[in-house]
């Protein structure tokens, strides 16, 4: 079980004064400050999860509830000099577990698997986090993560919607979604312009798609750069000419790219493969 010491842990930091970390514009910080908010983001981990890693930990409100829970092995990944000073000093028993790193050049190979994924995401890099993510999807078990409101509802948005996307996809082809809460402004600081919201994402049984995976990556993303266009003019550039396709095919490239399934991406990717 992990104990959380006091202030006076008699670390000397190279920071004077520990109490001073400046949210930064650049790294898109905006630090939580709810206490309720933060056990009941802890609180949404489920209960086979062992391994975590915390994104951003910042000044460790959540990471304080990772390290007391005694059936948890966090890791936290920080970029933030004087973030990681703070928390080497109010919560020692975190060093060894405690990265001075950009999380998105992380090597996540070196953490045992499986592992959740936790965090009150930067939003000027919540995308890349779940594409980062995704490259080491077989040991991830879960992801607990704040993100723009905007941003949560079209990762959890479903076809036909037009928040639907390509994360929204890519993610749902391994990944069940469930949008959890809101969060308000007042409850960070500094305090965003918009709404904030909390998601789960938690893997589904998929090993391997009924297609090639790289050539459904680019036909996702194809199709929803134009996604005005039925996907027969959007994917014109990437259907052999002369090749008749079947009905249920005809029926999908009369659509539009929000109005596909994960399964309908994959099947017309089979298509396209030939």
């Amino acid at each position: 079980m992990f104990l959380i010491p006091g202030n006076d842990s008699g670390y000397c930091g190279e920071i004077k004064n520990s109490k001073m970390v400046r949210p930064k514009k650049s790294l898109g910080q905006h630090f939580l400050q709810d206490e309720n908010i933060a056990r009941k983001i802890i609180g949404c981990l489920s209960r086979d999860v062992v391994n975590v890693i915390e994104v951003g930990p910042g000044k460790g409100i959540l990471s304080k509830y990772l390290l007391e829970n005694p059936s948890l092995n966090p890791y936290f990944f920080e970029i933030d000099h004087e973030a990681v000073v703070y928390l080497r000093q109010h919560y020692p028993v975190i060093s060894d577990r405690l990265t001075e790193k950009d999380f998105l050049q992380a090597d996540l190979s070196v953490i045992p698997a499986p592992f959740a994924i936790i965090g009150n995401f930067p939003y000027n890099i919540s995308s890349q986090i779940l594409f980062h993510m995704l490259e080491c999807r077989n040991s991830v078990i879960e992801v607990i993560g704040m993100f723009q409101k905007e941003v949560a509802q079209r990762i959890a948005s479903t076809p036909g919607s037009k928040k639907y996307g390509i994360l929204s996809v890519l993610l749902k082809a391994w990944f069940d979604i469930e949008y959890l809460f809101t969060v308000n402004e007042s409850v960070f600081y500094p305090s965003p312009k918009v709404k904030s919201a909390v998601i789960r994402l938690r893997r589904n049984d998929t090993k391997t798609l009924d297609c090639k995976e790289e050539l459904f990556f680019t036909t996702v993303k194809t199709a929803f750069n134009q996604r005005r266009k039925t996907l027969r003019n959007a994917l014109k550039g990437m259907i052999t000419i002369g090749k008749l396709p079947l009905p249920q095919i005809q029926l999908l490239l009369d659509k539009r790219a929000e109005q596909l399934s994960v399964s309908d991406f994959m099947e017309l990717t089979q298509y396209i493969e030939g």
